[in-house]
């Protein structure tokens, strides 16, 4: 027996759910089911923000908005004019979920947990009478004139409409590309670097709020709050390189050099504020007293890589020694080998070609009644929320649509 739905939207996770409740209230009439591969769904979105559900972002601009997206900046602005984070936080609070902007802009469920937003979508689904199947592994889909038909391990199922909202699904990506989609080989996005260095070694969990980043032979550059970890740097400055760079990184198979400046103030600069340090506190310990406000840890270590004992006295020091502190400070080198995942929270650069998709309706420009959602396209963003509001701008326009 073939089961029969209006609409099937492939993929229980962020966009699919959000597409699915959508569909369900702009259109009661339509019998809309979901499809998931799992045992259950919204994974992602369980794991987010540490469990918390980092649901949005707070900028409210298009233009800025869209910078965060290495790929999809062009793309999206149409669609974020249409659908944007300020509809979101709207949308959730309508619907009983206030959201909290917290200092780096990042939005969460005022209750700090993601089962409120889980919870409620699985609730609303049901109330809405969204059919969610389980375990129903895609196999195979396709059109058949009027109609698409999508075989599961264990089912068939037929539709009018058909959504992909997969993810970084690679058997998705093939049964597109057999569809005649170009998919763009997908890489990782969103990872920290491994380095193993004495300068950072001892110290992990120590953090600076800003410092400047950059790839040595290579254009990416990148600013903001880095962190030490056992295996070596994470936090924005280094996310968000690795997000702008995630091609150009995959290409060097994650081996090369950064320039760290933890101050960010310029060489010259620095240099002068230390000679002034060796006359205004000529007999005060080096390493004893942190400067430019970087944790002390932190301090000391670079002042041990600068070739200065830890008893020196800034009086003590010769000009050589200075120049060697202020490199250490401004322009330390850091030879990266290999990633790490960032948290659960994997994402790929890759997907359906970007040329592929109206971006009005988020329909296949190559098949009519295919729509596809969230991160199933060559979209992807640094960490903060940006990744779910591409999932709920996509879900909520093609959900228009349908």
């Amino acid at each position: 027996m073939i089961d029969y739905y209006n609409v099937i939207i492939i993929g229980g996770g962020a966009a699919g759910f959000f597409a699915a409740i959508n569909i369900a209230e702009k259109h009661p009439h339509l019998k809309v089911s979901i499809l998931e591969r799992g045992s259950e769904g919204l994974q992602k979105v369980k794991i987010s923000g540490g469990g918390r559900c980092n649901v949005t972002h707070a900028e409210f601009i298009p233009q800025e908005l869209v910078k965060n997206y290495p790929r999809g900046e062009k793309e999206l602005l149409g669609p974020f004019h249409q659908f944007m984070t300020g509809d979101t936080i709207e949308w959730f609070e309508k619907r009983g979920i206030p959201l909290k902007i917290e200092e780096d802009g990042r939005m969460f469920p005022e209750t700090d947990s993601s089962k409120t937003i889980v919870d409620f979508f699985l609730n609303e689904a049901e109330r809405l009478g969204v059919k969610v199947l389980y375990n129903q592994s895609v196999v195979g889909f396709e059109e058949n004139e009027t109609l698409w038909k999508i075989s599961t391990k264990k089912d068939v199922f037929t539709c009018e409409k058909l959504i992909i909202a997969t993810g970084s699904n690679p058997k998705i990506w093939n049964l597109l590309e057999q569809l005649g989609h170009t998919i763009v080989k997908p890489v990782p996005s969103l990872f920290t670097f491994n380095i193993k260095d004495k300068r950072i070694q001892d110290i992990p969990g120590v953090s600076v709020p800003h410092v400047q980043v950059k790839v040595l032979d290579s254009k990416l550059t990148s600013e903001g709050a880095l962190l030490v970890t056992h295996w070596g740097l994470s936090a924005p400055a280094i996310l968000k390189l690795s997000a702008f760079g995630a091609l150009e990184l995959a290409e060097c198979n994650y081996q090369f050099k950064i320039e760290i400046n933890f101050i960010s103030i310029g060489y010259d600069e620095c240099l002068t504020l230390l000679k002034n340090f060796k006359l205004t506190e000529a007999k005060k310990q080096v390493g004893k007293y942190s400067r430019f406000e970087l944790p002390k840890r932190l301090w000391q270590n670079l002042v041990k890589a600068s070739q200065i004992s830890e008893n020196k006295t800034w009086a003590d020091l010769n000009l050589e020694q200075l120049e060697a502190l202020a490199t250490q400070l401004t322009k330390a080198l850091f030879e990266v080998n290999g990633k790490s995942t960032f948290k659960e929270e994997f994402v790929t650069a890759g997907g359906v070609d970007l040329k592929e998709v109206n971006f009005k309706t988020f329909e296949s420009k190559l098949h009519n009644h295919l729509y596809l959602a969230g991160e199933v396209l060559n979209i992807d963003a640094v960490t903060g929320g940006f990744n779910f509001q591409n999932c709920w701008t996509s879900a909520f326009i093609l959900s228009k649509n349908i």
